[in-house]
């Protein structure tokens, strides 16, 4: 099956005014934990997106065959679920996106037979579809513990802007002149994180204000690409960037101004996917072999790290465009 060329930024990631910045105390991220999803026989790939403030963690395994399922790891107890697989799946395509401190959690999964892609919310044992009215493609990347989640979609007229849906009320909103936008993470705050792809198709940082204030592009200085993917209630960040030599690094902030590198030692490839109010993160890295594992960690702010100290950010800007939907097309529960 041929997915669809309008998904090129989606499926990329299935895998500035000059400021002057102090830098903050230094920090680092203590390596809690590594691990492999046990329950898929010849997996290339376990990656974690997101951690809530349980210390539940979800994310995506993927097998030799290429066969994407969902998974839930309890940090707690030490216990991994069964393979998330969305009912619908026709695709062999189910990611595991976002989970609050409810366990439920969300997702996409593909259907095989157009090249679609569709939301879900997973509450044991139940699935809920999520499909945003109008929208072709809708992929949920992030829930908040109030319920309120946050994606992207692509429209009928091929844009893609970012969503976000709180109680019953779907708003999309795009960064000015984006091709594609991408919400990944909303905390209590309403504040989202994310990242989107300009006309030229690089990849830069944004983030969103409860009142609906968009501060971009947030970029590491001398990065080809940087991409946010989780945010807490204090605000703090994690997502990863490509730099020059076109190795990947993992990124967290305590503010945007003092962005920092991360690096699992001895990986080719580091991405920090998910944080919260514990300062707890998770992410994965690659290893010399090519085989993507997953990781827990923990912000230390006292430790020594990489402080970035001139990061640029721009003045708050308004969305563009904002427009107002019809709910989530979901049955009652």
């Amino acid at each position: 099956m041929k997915v669809k060329n309008r998904l090129v930024h989606i499926l990329a990631v299935l895998i500035a005014l000059p400021l002057i910045a102090t830098v903050a105390p230094a920090a680092t991220i203590v390596v809690m934990q590594t691990f492999d999803y046990p329950f898929v026989v010849g997996a290339t790939a376990t990656m974690p997106q997101k951690i809530s403030d349980q210390s539940d963690t979800v994310g995506s395994v993927t097998d030799a065959s290429g066969r994407v399922q969902g998974f839930i790891f309890k940090l707690r107890d030490g216990h991994f679920s069964n393979p998330i697989i969305e009912p619908n799946d026709t695709g062999h395509v189910t990611q595991g996106r976002g989970i609050n401190i409810k366990r439920h959690a969300v997702g996409e999964y593909l259907n095989g037979s157009d090249g679609t892609f569709h939301g879900y919310k997973l509450v044991h044992p139940d699935f809920v579809e999520l499909d945003v009215a109008g929208a072709v493609d809708t992929i949920p990347l992030g829930i908040n513990n109030d319920e309120v989640f946050v994606g992207t979609v692509t429209l009928t007229d091929q844009t893609q802007p970012a969503f976000i849906s709180a109680r019953g009320t779907v708003t999309t909103f795009a960064v000015p002149e984006a091709a594609a936008t991408f919400a990944y993470q909303v905390n209590a705050s309403s504040q989202i994180i994310g990242y989107y792809v300009d006309i030229s198709g690089v990849k830069h940082g944004y983030t969103r204000d409860s009142a609906g204030n968009l501060t971009f592009p947030i970029d590491m200085p001398g990065a080809t690409e940087t991409m946010l993917f989780g945010n807490n209630d204090a605000n703090w960040g994690v997502g990863r960037y490509i730099d020059a030599f076109g190795v990947t690094h993992g990124l967290f902030f305590l503010t945007p101004d003092s962005i920092q590198t991360f690096d699992y030692p001895g990986a080719t490839f580091t991405s920090l996917n998910g944080i919260n109010k514990l300062g707890q993160v998770c992410g994965y890295y690659v290893d010399e072999a090519g085989i993507t594992h997953g990781f827990l960690g923990k912000v230390n702010r006292r430790g020594s790290s990489k402080p970035n100290i001139n990061v640029p950010v721009t003045p708050m800007k308004p969305d563009y465009p904002s427009t107002q939907m019809q709910g989530i097309q979901a049955p009652a529960w």
